[in-house]
């Protein structure tokens, strides 16, 4: 476990987990949800990162520069292959201080075609969180990538969720997005909405402005993140926590039409694409 503290906050990682966060307090309160200790189950942490690509990808399957690729799948998750590689394997230390800690994860080529590099850099300021998250492909043909971060908020019964978006990707049955359709025709929460009445929630809204504010219990956590994060992914489950997941492509991009804007990044050999998030609260 590496702790790092300033001021009133206190961040502990886990970097053997997928490089997740475990927990994240201010004066002695819990910001995100909290990783019980010795917890082995990635899906129980705090917040983890994306890459190198976020959410879900049809049955595993692509094509891209005519390489036909097939990923594998978690069984819970199947047929559908999600969020990549690096929440799922050891990530290595890099360099700590009081406050900063960097750590990579390095992926030879596999069932993921392409070896990249990708590294994870947590700042404390008085002001809260920033996490920056990058890729580098380090193979020898280009490589298509995306980035996110899933962090998760506690919510409790006046817990509620502002966010503003143009549009969001509809995803029912398979969870795979089947239309792009305006917010309210899902569930729009620019005006904000209580989450406990929310109904099952796991939809991608695009056009997002990059602000999310999750305000409950006499406090505002407030989410930020990069430009290039222009999609949230909100995934409420009707439980004890809600995500808001900045991702810098839509879900099952790379299966996304010629010319469509999905987000989708191609990396040349030896290019890099980052994002970040920024976490603070308001009293």
């Amino acid at each position: 476990m590496i702790v790092l503290e300033r001021g009133g906050w206190r961040l502990s990682l886990r970097p053997d987990l997928g490089g997740s966060i475990a927990r994240l307090t201010v004066d002695g309160r819990d910001v995100l949800r909290p990783t019980a200790e010795g917890e082995t189950d990635i899906l129980q942490v705090a917040c983890f990162p994306l890459v190198p690509y976020a959410n879900r990808i049809a049955e595993g399957r692509f094509a891209f520069d005519g390489r036909a690729v097939s990923l594998p799948a978690l069984p819970q998750f199947s047929p559908h292959a999600l969020h990549g590689d690096g929440w799922l394997n050891p990530w290595e230390m890099l360099d700590q201080d009081a406050t900063s800690a960097r750590m990579v994860y390095r992926h030879e080529a596999g069932a993921w075609p392409w070896a990249y590099e990708a590294i994870q850099t947590f700042a404390l300021t008085e002001a809260g969180l920033r996490v920056d998250l990058s890729v580098r492909n380090l193979s020898d043909a280009a490589m298509p990538a995306g980035l996110g971060l899933h962090p998760y908020f506690p919510v409790a019964d006046d817990t509620r969720l502002t966010l503003a978006a143009t549009s969001v990707w509809r995803a029912e049955g398979s969870l795979i997005p089947t239309a792009q359709v305006g917010t309210a025709d899902v569930l729009d929460w620019s005006q904000g909405r209580t989450v406990a009445d929310a109904p099952f929630v796991d939809h991608c809204y695009a056009g997002w402005d990059g602000v999310a504010r999750i305000e409950g219990q006499g406090r505002a956590t407030v989410v930020r993140a990069s430009a290039n994060a222009a999609w949230a992914h909100v995934y409420a489950p009707g439980e004890d926590f809600c995500c808001v997941e900045p991702v810098t492509h839509r879900p099952n991009a790379l299966h996304a039409p010629a010319g469509e804007a999905s987000g989708l990044t191609v990396l040349q050999p030896g290019g890099s694409m980052a994002m970040w998030m920024e976490i603070g609260v308001e009293r």
